[in-house]
C-alpha cells in the first residue's frame, strides 16, 4: 500500500511539473522573442553594439517574462476556478491538490519576480486575479503571504517587509485550509507571522516579530505583542 501511494504520488508530482513547465514556457515566449528580433536586427554591424543592444533586451525580457507570468497565473485560477476553499482535506483530495498546483505556480512567481511587483500596480492586481478581497490603499511588502483566495486586506492596510501571511496548515489528518481576515487600517510590522484563522480588527496593529496564533481574533485599535497567550493586546 505503501509502494502505490509513493508511485501515485509521484506521477502526481511529474503531471504538476509539466503542467508548471507549460506555463513557464509560455510566460518565456514573449521575451525569447523580442531577445531573437533585437539580436537579428542588430546582426552585421558594430559586435559591441549587437551585445549591448541583446543585453538590454534580456534585461527587459525579465520583466517581460514576469508581468506575462502573473497575468497566466491569474488568468489560470479565474478561467479554471482554483478558488481554495476552507475545510480539511486528506492527501490525494483535489482540493490538495489544487492547494499543490496554486502553490507550486506561486512559488516560481515568488522566486523569479516577486520581489519586484511589491508596492507596485501589478501587486494588488495579481492578488485580486487570485481572488483575495483586497481594499484601495493597500501596501504588501512581503513575498511570503500565500493561499490569496483564503485572505481578505481592508483599505489603506501596511503588510510590512518580510511578513508572513498564510491560510494552511498541515494536520494528521491531512491539509486545513482557513481563512485570514485583516480589517482597515491595520499595521502587520516587519516579520510578524499571520496563522490560518486569524482575524484582526480595523485599526490594529501586530508588532514587528510577533506569531499570531492560528484561530486568534485581535480587536480593533489594539496592539498585539506575540506574547504566551494566544491573544495578547492592548490599547494603544
Amino acid at each position: 500500500m505503501r509502494l502505490i501511494f509513493l508511485v501515485a504520488h509521484l506521477l502526481i508530482t511529474l503531471v504538476l511539473y509539466a503542467l508548471g513547465a507549460l506555463v513557464f514556457g509560455l510566460a518565456l515566449t514573449p521575451a525569447l522573442l523580442m531577445v531573437r528580433t533585437v539580436w537579428l536586427a542588430t546582426a552585421g554591424g558594430d559586435l559591441y553594439r549587437q551585445a549591448l543592444a541583446t543585453s538590454v533586451a534580456a534585461a527587459a525580457g525579465f520583466f517581460v517574462f514576469g508581468v506575462t507570468l502573473l497575468c497566466l497565473i491569474g488568468l489560470l485560477n479565474i478561467l479554471l476556478g482554483l478558488r481554495l476553499k476552507e475545510g480539511s482535506y486528506p492527501a490525494g483530495h483535489p482540493e490538495t491538490l489544487k492547494w499543490f498546483f496554486l502553490n507550486a505556480l506561486f512559488l516560481g512567481l515568488r522566486v523569479t519576480f516577486m520581489d519586484f511587483m511589491l508596492l507596485t500596480p501589478f501587486c494588488p492586481l495579481f492578488y485580486s486575479m487570485m481572488g483575495t478581497r483586497l481594499g484601495p490603499g493597500v501596501q504588501i511588502n512581503s513575498r511570503n503571504v500565500a493561499d490569496l483566495s483564503l485572505l481578505s486586506i481592508g483599505e489603506n492596510t501596511v503588510i510590512g517587509g518580510n511578513a508572513t501571511v498564510i491560510g494552511h496548515v498541515f494536520e494528521r489528518r491531512g491539509l486545513r485550509l482557513e481563512r485570514v481576515e485583516i480589517g482597515r487600517n491595520v499595521v502587520v510590522g516587519l516579520n510578524a507571522v499571520i496563522m490560518p484563522g486569524v482575524k484582526i480588527g480595523d485599526g490594529a496593529m501586530v508588532a514587528a516579530g510577533a506569531i499570531v496564533p492560528r484561530g486568534t481574533v485581535i480587536p480593533p485599535k489594539t496592539v498585539f505583542r506575540g506574547r504566551e497567550r494566544a491573544v495578547k493586546s492592548e490599547q494603544q
